[in-house]
């Protein structure tokens, strides 16, 4: 099963070039795609629905999409016409239901920020029923990411908890709540994949992982493992010029629970795709004897 995480920039390239099109031809690669910075109706990205394009450029996959950012935009004729922003999920197999979690945020004077959110989806997969959560973490400072890191492992420590959007008996069956579907199934495994803005070793990264360094066998009491550690991989997915000086940078990262740490195969990241100021970062899964709990 191949995984992608990656921060189209709502279709503007490290070349500068607006093609979405580019970005799609990546997406179209994967089993399941978590992306970030997906557009619809901004002047910057020529008004354009991405959502949409995306969708009807990817016949093959199943796509759900969570504006984070949400903003009138009314045209005359479309007084419903919203300006938003936020991450999107590609999936080879039906998504069978989404939340969409808004993430702390602060009030700034300088520099912008912007509400975020986190999109969670319940795939049926070869490999079972996972979780897959889109991330795109806060840029503006690291008081606000470790709060926004803080929801997400609370979400996460709350699964069976909570369930999946709807359980228990109907009580009001002339309403027909359930439409005669079963309670949705809410598994504990989890893949988060995303633009975490932050770099291994920070206190971002310490704060999801915990302290243990990943070995198999290890407990972790509810800290995620970082794909790319456990097949050892080294990689960069942002170019960025920082004080003069062309700076190769780690801020895309795929997370999981530790359930699914031995079907990590493979990491790596195309440096050389200009499609966004992202490389795309790829990991992929194999089935291991057992299966996925």
């Amino acid at each position: 099963m191949k995984l992608l995480s990656y921060n189209i920039q709502y279709g503007f390239g490290a070349d500068g070039r607006h093609d979405l099109t580019r970005a799609a031809q990546v997406i179209a690669g994967a089993d399941i795609a978590a992306l970030q910075e997906v557009d619809r109706h901004w002047q910057r990205s020529a008004g354009q629905d991405q959502p949409a394009l995306l969708a009807a450029a990817l016949p093959d996959h199943y796509t759900a999409f969570a504006p984070g950012f949400d903003m009138a935009a009314a045209l005359p004729g479309d007084r419903n016409r919203r300006r938003q922003f936020g991450p999107m999920i590609a999936s080879r197999w039906p998504i069978a239901w989404t939340r969409t979690h808004l993430l702390p945020m602060r009030r700034m004077i300088d520099p912008l920020n912007t509400q975020s959110c986190a999109l969670e989806a319940m795939i049926a997969t070869p490999l079972g029923p996972l979780r897959v959560v889109s991330v795109h973490l806060a840029h503006v400072g690291v008081a606000e990411r470790l709060a926004q890191i803080d929801l997400l492992l609370h979400l996460q420590s709350q699964t069976r908890v909570m369930g999946g959007p709807w359980s228990g008996r109907d009580d009001e069956p002339q309403r027909n709540w359930t439409e005669g579907a079963p309670a949705p199934v809410c598994p504990d495994s989890a893949i988060w994949l995303g633009d975490f803005n932050c770099e291994p070793g920070s206190a971002e990264m310490d704060r999801l992982l915990g302290s243990t360094p990943y070995h198999p066998g290890a407990r972790y009491d509810g800290a995620m493992i970082d794909a790319a550690a456990v097949v050892g991989a080294t990689y960069h997915t942002h170019a960025k010029v920082i004080a003069g000086a062309l700076r190769l940078r780690r801020l895309d990262h795929c997370l999981l629970t530790a359930d699914l740490a031995p079907h990590v195969a493979r990491v790596w990241s195309e440096m050389d795709n200009p499609a966004s100021d992202h490389a795309p970062l790829w990991v992929t899964l194999q089935d291991r004897p057992g299966g996925i709990a």
